[in-house]
């Protein structure tokens, strides 16, 4: 016969509850509160969750989703300058001017300017010295006047030393910087071009490839060694993307294509395919040239908008560094 469990009362035959069970006979509960002098006001109140307060209106929010630039700036705030690699290069036109247009667009507080590196001096007013000279006359003394990103995808160490030139040349306080965390963003630029070029598939949702035409993938650089050192986890990351072998080489120094283009073959790459990893201004005629090795190629990269991110990404890192003239508490 099956005991009763622990703790349960016993029934009587004919399944009874005792008497002490049953209704009107139940044993009196003790008191909560024996104390008789205890007063329900003198309890301790549970203390409530406080209320979500409201983030300021000038607070940047936080997030992976957080605006690179405040919607509002200041009028000492610096000029974001654009500076474009070349000599005859149109800044109203082609990528430079593009880019330019969706920065201002994107970001209606800033003074978004571009300016060539190599223009005509100070009677030029594309200069890269008379741009930063009229933006100091703009802006109070104490602060930067300008924040110049260089028009790069790769760096360029050639290029650089004349911005850093025409920057000290002009006498203006401005800062120099450029693109960070950029590979994921031209890969998936790289990958674009290749698609629109028939080179490789995309799905219409990641961008993931499904088919490619090519085998493997060789990304042309310009800026010599470094420029194609500083692409490599460009490079990697889109090899993921299209599950392909994908090398860098550079337009104007080592490795070069031809270099690059023998050990994707002894990899067994059949039909070639190239990226050029350059925004469009800092490649000269000899480079594009060079990108005829008898392989199909892409466009470069040109005014897509992730170069646009980029630059304000660059902008608003380095707006938080500094401290701007008037805003001191």
């Amino acid at each position: 016969m099956r005991q009763p469990s622990d703790g349960m009362p016993s029934r009587l035959p004919g399944g009874a509850l005792p008497s002490r069970y049953q209704d009107g006979d139940r044993q009196p509960e003790p008191e909560r509160y024996p104390d008789p002098d205890w007063r329900p006001d003198e309890f301790p109140r549970r203390e409530t969750m406080p209320s979500r307060r409201p983030v300021a209106p000038n607070r940047p929010s936080g997030g992976r989703h957080r605006r690179a630039v405040p919607n509002s700036l200041p009028q000492s705030a610096p000029a974001l300058v654009l500076a474009v690699p070349g000599q005859d290069v149109d800044l109203s036109t082609g990528a430079a001017g593009e880019i330019s247009a969706i920065l201002r667009v994107d970001n209606p507080a800033v003074d978004v300017r571009a300016a060539r590196i190599d223009g005509g001096g100070y009677d030029d007013p594309s200069d890269l010295r008379t741009v930063l000279t009229a933006a100091a006359e703009q802006r109070p003394d104490g602060g930067p006047c300008a924040i110049v990103i260089p028009l790069l995808a790769t760096v360029n160490p050639p290029v650089l030393r004349r911005l850093r030139a025409a920057v000290a040349a002009s006498g203006a306080n401005a800062m120099v910087t450029g693109f960070f965390n950029s590979n994921a963003m031209l890969a998936e630029v790289l990958h674009i071009r290749l698609a629109e070029a028939g080179l490789a598939r995309a799905d219409r949702v990641r961008l993931f490839s499904i088919v490619t035409a090519a085998d493997g993938v060789l990304i042309a650089t310009v800026g010599g060694p470094d420029g194609a050192a500083s692409a490599n986890v460009t490079s990697v990351l889109l090899a993921a993307r299209l599950a392909l072998p994908v090398i860098t080489a550079s337009l104007d120094g080592g490795p070069t294509l031809h270099d690059a283009a023998m050990r994707l073959k002894q990899m067994g790459v059949n039909r070639l395919a190239i990226a050029p990893c350059f925004i469009g201004p800092e490649a000269t005629k000899n480079d594009i040239e060079g990108l005829a090795i008898g392989a199909d190629y892409a466009a470069p990269i040109g005014a897509h908008s992730n170069i646009a991110k980029l630059a304000a990404n660059a902008y608003g890192q380095a707006l938080n560094s500094i401290e701007l003239p008037g805003e001191q508490e």
